[in-house]
């Protein structure tokens, strides 16, 4: 089983990352449950998105120790990664994320945001971008069901965009 939480703040798009997740390891004959949480603000405040992904049934839909953590802020790395796994994995955006405690071992800094905005001309792709990098450490989806599930909840026209920020965090690790 693993547990994953994707944190930012609201208009990141990490519930719709969260989704896509969960989608594309259903594609992969997973079972998979998606849960989400944000503060009252519609930008700007903290949001995250878990995601449980396992082989077998899923008896409890809330992640409790996440295997992997994914930090777009600096405050949501303070929010919701206390109770990241001793050997979990941390994946922060270096745009906003400055200060990581040395508690986390296994640490992948990736200028998200800055990838996303620099190849794809948009920050929006941060979030696709994210899950190409989330998908190359763990290997809990194929990186051929992530594409189709993305494929299939970006809006029309945005495609090519979008693959080319898949391919972009899947190869920033």
């Amino acid at each position: 089983m693993m547990e994953v939480r994707l944190s930012g703040s609201g208009g990141q798009g990490l519930i719709l990352a969260g989704i896509i997740l969960a989608e594309a390891a259903i594609a992969d004959g997973r079972d998979a449950v998606q849960s989400q949480s944000y503060g009252p603000e519609a930008r700007g405040g903290s949001s995250k998105s878990e995601v449980i992904i396992s082989t077998e049934p899923i008896h409890y839909p809330k992640v409790t120790a996440p295997d992997l953590l994914l930090a777009m802020t600096q405050e949501s790395l303070n929010k919701y990664g206390t109770d990241l796994k001793e050997e979990g994995i941390l994946v922060v955006d270096t745009n906003f994320v400055r200060e990581v405690p040395d508690k986390y071992k296994n640490v992948h800094a990736v200028p998200i945001t800055q990838l996303a905005k620099e190849k794809c001309g948009r920050e929006l792709f941060a979030n696709i971008v994210a899950l190409g990098t989330i998908t190359k450490l763990t290997g809990s989806v194929s990186f051929d069901a992530l594409e189709k599930a993305v494929l299939a909840r970006v809006p029309k026209g945005t495609e090519d965009m979008n693959k080319l920020a898949l391919q972009i965090g899947y190869q920033a690790v």
